[in-house]
């Protein structure tokens, strides 16, 4: 989505409707109306205005940001180009001398109080300085009154359209404010409840290990003395799940200290968790550079999609799951797709929602950490329903993220 345009950018639009209305003013003011006022000081004051626009437009795109002294400044600028102009157009008398009040209304919805109590102090001295130095028009008699009608007339219509511009860009600033916030709120819950499943889950690994070193033991024993093949096969089998285990439990200790975990290869990873689900018939379509490593954190990311997709799978009765992943220009793209029956309209894809899952055993975390880690990695991450049934898991995360490496 484009960033929105500065407040000084967007003076510098208001400016150039300015300059072109008072351009048309003065053209119809002489030629049509046949007023007679001075015109070189008119469109002095007019070009002086073009100038400094084009300078304006030249600083607003060097700016970053908005910055409340300096449109104060080109709002003195306004007020001084639009005094001159009032006063040398009649004074006082000049219908158009209330659009000192508009340049107030645009600051009060755009700067801070302090500058717009200035910008309102700058108004009322120029307002005054056009109304006691202004230079009056002669006497035009019999339609006099009625010229400065419509004088007031365009004004209005020119005031309530820079008015209504104004006021419907803040509504829908605000709101895109309020919906920001609201997302700021679901991603603060959401990394609340992580913290406190990544602190429990810490005690229990904790306390895992004295069980699973036991387990070894045990495995290694019943490898070795038993007579069977089959048994000892079994065994070997178990004492690989073992260590896959053992290993998962000291990675949750190591992986608060991002320089101790070393990177994984996304092939090694993806064999292993097939190890964990032998059952799984796994396609594979990976075009990765043989050398690439990754953050363990991608790795985790890996694991979790394809358990979820293999969950959904499983619970459809079909064991197929697909995996791919590929290197396009700077980005790691991935995609793990299940066979399963899709959305569920109970309960409709939320990725920032702990502990809520349509399966009946689930823990409602993989999505929601899987989300989690490619927003911190700044990726983004999407769910689609295949065509064919099933769902698509899609996501693509910066390569020097991913991997670990500075930009």
């Amino acid at each position: 989505m484009p960033a929105p345009p500065t407040f000084l950018r967007t003076l510098c639009n208001l400016r150039w409707v300015a300059i072109i209305g008072q351009t048309i003013s003065v053209l119809v003011a002489v030629h049509v109306m046949g007023l007679p006022l001075r015109q070189a000081p008119l469109w002095a004051g007019i070009a002086v205005l073009a100038a400094f626009n084009l300078f304006a437009g030249w600083q607003s795109r060097r700016l970053q940001g908005d910055r409340p002294g300096w449109a104060f400044a080109h709002m003195l600028v306004d007020v001084a180009v639009l005094a001159w102009l009032v006063g040398c157009s009649g004074g006082i008398s000049n219908p158009f001398g209330s659009m000192f009040l508009l340049i107030i209304a645009v600051a009060a919805l755009a700067l801070p109080i302090g500058w717009v109590m200035a910008t309102a102090a700058a108004c009322l001295l120029g307002y005054g300085l056009s109304a006691a130095y202004g230079i009056p028009l002669p006497h035009a008699h019999g339609n006099g009154f009625n010229l400065h009608l419509w004088g007031m007339a365009v004004n209005f219509v020119l005031s309530a359209a820079v008015v209504l511009y104004f006021s419907t860009r803040l509504v829908a600033a605000l709101r895109q404010r309020e919906r920001e916030l609201a997302m700021l709120r679901e991603r603060f819950a959401r990394n609340e409840g992580i913290v406190a499943l990544a602190t429990h889950a810490a005690a229990v690994a904790h306390e895992l290990n004295t069980p699973l070193a036991t387990m070894t033991l045990l495995v290694d024993d019943i490898a070795e003395l038993s007579d069977s093949a089959q048994v000892r096969g079994d065994a070997i089998t178990l004492r690989g799940l073992i260590d896959v285990c053992r290993d998962r439990v000291r990675g949750l200790a190591s992986s608060a200290d991002p320089g101790t975990e070393p990177a994984v290869d996304p092939q090694q990873v993806i064999d292993r968790w097939q190890l964990i689900r032998p059952t799984v018939q796994l396609q594979r379509a990976i075009a990765l550079p043989s050398q690439l490593r990754v953050q363990p954190a991608v790795g985790h990311l890996l694991q979790a999609l394809l358990n979820n997709a293999a969950d959904a799978s499983l619970e459809s009765a079909s064991r197929q799951v697909d995996v791919a992943l590929a290197v396009e220009e700077r980005w790691l793209l991935g995609e793990v797709r299940d066979y399963g029956a899709g959305f569920s309209e109970s309960l409709p894809y939320q990725p920032d929602a702990l502990f809520r899952s349509s399966k009946p055993d689930g823990m409602g975390v993989g999505l929601a950490l899987s989300n989690a880690t490619v927003e911190r990695m700044g990726g983004h991450m999407q769910m689609q329903s295949a065509a064919s049934g099933g769902t698509r898991v899609l996501f693509r995360l910066p390569l020097l993220a991913a991997s670990g490496q500075l930009a």
